[in-house]
């Protein structure tokens, strides 16, 4: 199945496709380049020798990678001369228009979902070798690129996510790309996910998020707070002040892998949707596109995908539509399992918030969805987080919320970075509670994105805007 692409010339049939039923390797070594495809297992997977469609893949990988940054992806399609699909930009970087637009002769049909895996070193890989994508996959992203509203949104799966694995059984989700590749992860993700469909997959390796920060000159971050740690086993050394500072690719791993803390591995996920937030930002500075060319020569080595060169390039012209808020992030609703159910550490899937996020942000609607009431806004989960130096502004936010009937509210611990603006983080991916809430209050933005406490349905993280508007 092709991930329905439009073009203006004539219409190119897509080649790759994910295969969720099965992870077997049916490609004919002797087809045509026109034959049609499944995954091929990671241990037989060959790069392709064709230097244009290499850095094209890598445009993909980049654009997906980063949030699908318009400005990154049209970039790097535009730094690919020899490229049949692309007319070279003469203007020069600019402002966005036909000059950029007739570059991209094809574009998104229907909505696309690309699992996204970063995974783990694996030591006894040889570099630039098929077997450095055969380890765990560390970080497990799942894209929805949706051309009908020109959006985006994102599913981060913790690596503990408890699954079943076919000829395996129970296990965390990041064992499945060391099982069967590429295509068994795919097959896990989508059936743990109410059979939602995945399209396409795209592999890179740890290596090559810390090598893109240094490239781009490092990310802005929020530290919240110190972080120390060594494991020696895995050659790791994590030593960070907390406070706003410019981290660099080391750094910015570091930032991403800590664990010590009481949110263990979903603390991981939520500092990863900060650095990809950090990082979408960074790529959109103009200073960053000088140093396309190099960017796209080191990091060619760590992407592994089936996107065409035909997809690479309507991702690219979906990636000039988005907007900032366009692009929605949420971390699969669940719990962690207690130390008594099982003799390992799980993320054990809540399937109702499952059920809600799947057919809220990926349009995966079981029959019984429509059976099944929308929970009340008065009913949702809230937490307070006071990130102003007012220090009872909490309490009033929770007294205000009484009144206005919402009882299921309770207060956590300050935020340390004051704000200007109240954030209600959507944490549990209920966009109309958020929405409704918001109206109620009368302040802040909605932030799509599960950086709040992981207890809550929405995070109230109060800013000085609270304060102006003297509510209560």
């Amino acid at each position: 199945m092709g991930i329905g692409l439009e073009s203006s010339e004539s219409p190119t049939k897509s080649q790759m496709s994910v295969d969720t039923d099965s992870h077997e390797d049916v490609t004919d070594p002797k087809s045509s380049p026109d034959s049609k495809t499944t995954v091929p297992k990671s241990k037989k997977h060959k790069p392709s020798s064709r230097p244009v469609i290499q850095w094209l893949f890598w445009g993909s990988a980049f654009v997906l990678t980063a949030t699908i940054s318009a400005t990154l992806g049209a970039a790097l399609a535009l730094f690919t001369p020899l490229s049949p699909f692309i007319t070279p930009l003469t203007q020069g970087f600019g402002v966005k228009g036909d000059s950029w637009s007739r570059g991209f002769p094809y574009k998104i049909a229907r909505p696309v979902n690309i699992l996204v895996m970063g995974i783990d070193r694996v030591p006894e890989a040889p570099k630039n070798s098929a077997a450095v994508f055969a380890g765990r996959s560390d970080t497990m992203l799942l894209l929805r690129l949706d051309p009908s509203d020109n959006s985006v949104r994102m599913l981060s799966i913790p690596r503990d996510t408890q699954v079943n694995i076919p000829g395996v059984g129970l296990a965390k989700i990041n064992d499945a790309n060391v099982e069967g590749g590429a295509a068994l992860a795919a097959r896990v993700v989508s059936r743990s996910l109410n059979n939602v469909p995945i399209d396409r997959y795209l592999r890179v390796t740890t290596e090559a998020f810390r090598e893109l920060v240094d490239l781009v000159g490092g990310i802005e971050v929020f530290v919240p707070y110190p972080m120390q740690y060594t494991d020696v086993t895995q050659n790791l050394n994590i030593d960070l002040e907390s406070g706003w500072q410019t981290l660099n690719g080391d750094q910015a791993e570091q930032f991403a892998r800590f664990r010590k803390d009481k949110n263990g591995d979903i603390g991981r996920v939520q500092r990863q949707q900060a650095l990809l937030k950090a990082l979408r930002q960074r790529l959109v500075s103009p200073t960053v596109l000088s140093r396309l060319p190099q960017v796209i020569q080191v990091m060619q080595q760590y992407v592994d995908t089936n996107l065409s060169l035909e997809e690479l390039l309507a991702i690219a012209g979906f990636g000039l539509e988005l907007q900032q808020d366009s692009v929605k992030m949420v971390l699969l609703p669940g719990r962690f399992s207690d130390p008594k159910e099982f003799s390992g550490s799980y993320w054990l899937i809540d399937p109702s918030r499952r059920d809600r996020v799947m057919r809220e942000y990926f349009q995966q609607n079981p029959a019984w969805a429509a059976l099944e009431p929308h929970s009340s806004s008065q009913s949702v989960r809230i937490a307070i987080q006071n990130a102003t130096d007012k220090p009872q502004l909490g309490q009033q936010v929770a007294r205000y919320l009484a009144s206005k009937n919402f009882r299921n509210v309770y207060i956590v611990k300050d935020w340390p970075d004051h704000q200007s603006q109240t954030q209600i983080i959507v944490q549990q991916g209920d966009l109309e509670a958020a929405t409704t809430l918001k109206k109620i209050v009368g302040v802040g933005r909605i932030e799509a994105s599960s950086t709040g406490d992981i207890e809550s349905d929405l995070t109230i993280r109060v800013g000085e805007d609270w304060i102006e508007t003297n509510v209560e």
